[in-house]
C-alpha cells in the first residue's frame, strides 16, 4: 500500500500549509512541488514565467511533479495547474490517495492575498482565479479520491480531516 498522499486544488485551498502539517501528523515527508521547482531553478515561479512562458514553466512544472509523484513516504502538494497535464493526469489517476481540497473563493482569496508570487492571477485577480477554476474544477473532481473543504477551517483542522478520512 502506497505511503504517498497528494494533495490537488485551486490556488489559496491550503495545500502546502496542510501537506506539511499532515505531513508532520503521519511522519511522512512534505513535498511542495512549487518550491521544489524554485529550489532547482533558483528562481522564483513568477521569474520563471517570464523568463519561458507557461508553456516552458509547465514543462519543468511536469517533471518536478512525476518525479515527486515516484517518492513513498509523502504527502505531496501539487501546484494548481500541474493537474492540466495529460501524463501527470495518468499518475494521478493510479494513486490510491488523491485529495481535492476544495475552497470558495471568498475563503481563498485572502489567503493568496492576490499577490505576484502567482503570475497567472495577476491581471484582475479574482476573475482569473473564478476563470482558472472554472476550467480546472472537473479535473479536480474526476481525480480525486477524496475531498475535503477547507473553508472557513484552519489548516490543521483540515489536515486533521484527510487523517481521519484516510485512517
Amino acid at each position: 500500500m502506497s505511503s504517498r498522499i497528494v494533495l490537488i486544488g485551486p490556488p489559496g485551498s491550503g495545500k502546502t500549509s496542510v501537506g506539511k502539517i499532515l505531513a508532520e501528523e503521519l511522519k511522512l515527508k512534505a513535498i511542495d512541488t512549487d518550491r521544489e521547482i524554485e529550489e532547482i531553478s533558483g528562481k522564483k515561479i513568477g521569474d520563471i514565467f517570464l523568463e519561458v512562458g507557461e508553456s516552458g514553466f509547465r514543462k519543468i512544472e511536469r517533471e518536478v511533479v512525476l518525479d515527486a509523484l515516484k517518492r513513498e513516504d509523502s504527502v505531496i502538494s501539487l501546484g494548481g495547474g500541474s493537474i492540466l497535464d495529460e501524463e501527470v493526469c495518468e499518475q494521478l489517476a493510479a494513486e490510491p490517495k488523491v485529495v481535492y481540497l476544495e475552497v470558495s473563493i471568498s475563503n481563498a482569496a485572502p489567503r493568496v492575498g492576490f499577490n505576484t508570487e502567482r503570475p497567472l492571477l495577476l491581471a484582475n485577480p479574482r476573475q482569473q482565479w473564478l476563470k482558472l477554476f472554472e476550467e480546472r474544477r472537473d479535473r479536480y473532481e474526476s481525480l480525486a479520491r477524496y475531498r475535503v473543504s477547507t473553508d472557513n477551517k484552519k489548516a490543521k483542522e483540515s489536515a486533521f480531516e484527510i487523517k481521519e478520512l484516510l485512517s
